[in-house]
């Protein structure tokens, strides 16, 4: 198997794509446009671009379901359906999966190990990104290292407001971040950090930036 990417080369990615597709985006447009009216999946395919670009990189999947994902990563691959019972799962998908890379030997042996959940035109932490982060940590949380080959997860980020706007960018993230921290201090065994949120001023437009909140177990 190669080695997988480490937490920093893939958020470090993560971050560079999405800015990559702000870029794109404001060229195409002439700057008439914000990102948030980018068509659905747009970060998606940026942030992938960005992955693929590391040495050795990962095996990327998009919208993969959350039952696809606990079967190719719980230790007993079939007790995935209780899993999301036990723990009260809906079934969804995450914008990006993370697998090992190596060479199968059928189709259901991945690995799958970093979840990651790309947002748009995020302004505050609303109830659907608070349930993101939820869902996140109920994938994640477990007693035992070997219960589950996930390292961890990502809920990442773009915000931009106009200049007109109130309240700033800088205590947006602020109190985004501060929200999702409340969500994760209620699993004993999880932790949390943030990467990026650095805040880019437009001259009569207003500002943007990019944030990444990784969240991992405690084992």
């Amino acid at each position: 198997m190669n080695n997988f990417p480490t937490q920093d080369q893939i958020t470090t990615a993560i971050i560079d794509g999405i800015k990559k597709a702000k870029e794109s985006y404001t060229f195409w447009t002439k700057d008439q446009l914000y990102l948030s009216d980018a068509p659905q999946n747009f970060l998606s395919v940026y942030v992938a671009q960005s992955i693929a670009k590391i040495e050795n990189p990962p095996e990327i999947f998009f919208d993969a379901t959350i039952a696809d994902i606990l079967k190719c990563s719980l230790s007993k691959k079939y007790d995935f359906k209780k899993f999301m019972q036990t723990n009260s799962i809906s079934q969804s998908s995450m914008s990006l999966t993370l697998d090992e890379r190596f060479e199968h030997n059928s189709d259901d042996d991945s690995i799958s190990r970093v979840i990651i959940t790309l947002k748009n035109g995020v302004r505050n932490a609303k109830d659907e990104y608070k349930k993101n982060i939820e869902t996140i940590c109920k994938i994640l949380s477990r007693e035992s290292k070997d219960y589950s080959s996930l390292d961890y997860g990502v809920f990442a980020f773009y915000l931009e407001l106009s200049n007109t706007a109130r309240i700033k960018g800088e205590k947006r993230v602020q109190d985004i971040v501060g929200s999702f921290d409340e969500i994760v201090a209620t699993y004993k065994n999880l932790k949390s950090n943030f990467k990026g949120g650095d805040i880019i001023k437009v001259n009569n437009m207003g500002e943007w930036c990019v944030g990444c909140y990784i969240i991992e177990p405690i084992i």
